[in-house]
């Protein structure tokens, strides 16, 4: 039987690193840029996913994504203030209405 050990091991008690990530990106003129959110709380947090799969259940299938490492995406956000990584978000809030769909005073306080 082996013997487990940890000695190998610098941080015996932290969840092992995430590893390569599924990162929502925004595509723009000069490249794409990770896409920031936020946490329940409000703090700005970057996200990554295990599996395409995951990404696309939560984000839709036509949202663009790269390939990062856990510390590559941590490296790229810290300049930004940003030193949470979610991973695996299980909840999002539901995308805006767009503008032309919202109507412009509710039913009920509507004058005749």
């Amino acid at each position: 039987m082996a013997e487990l050990r940890y000695d190998d091991d610098p941080e015996p008690c932290d969840p092992s690193p995430a590893g390569l990530l599924y990162v929502p990106v925004r595509p723009g003129l000069s490249g794409c840029a990770a896409r920031l959110f936020r946490t329940p709380l409000g703090d700005r947090t970057a996200v990554g996913f295990t599996s395409e799969r995951r990404l696309t259940g939560i984000l839709g299938p036509d949202q663009p994504w790269i390939r990062l490492a856990e510390p590559a995406l941590r490296a790229l956000t810290a300049p930004l203030g940003v030193t949470t990584l979610t991973v695996d978000p299980r909840f999002t809030a539901p995308a805006p209405v767009p503008v032309a769909q919202v109507p412009s005073e509710p039913p009920a306080l509507r004058t005749v």
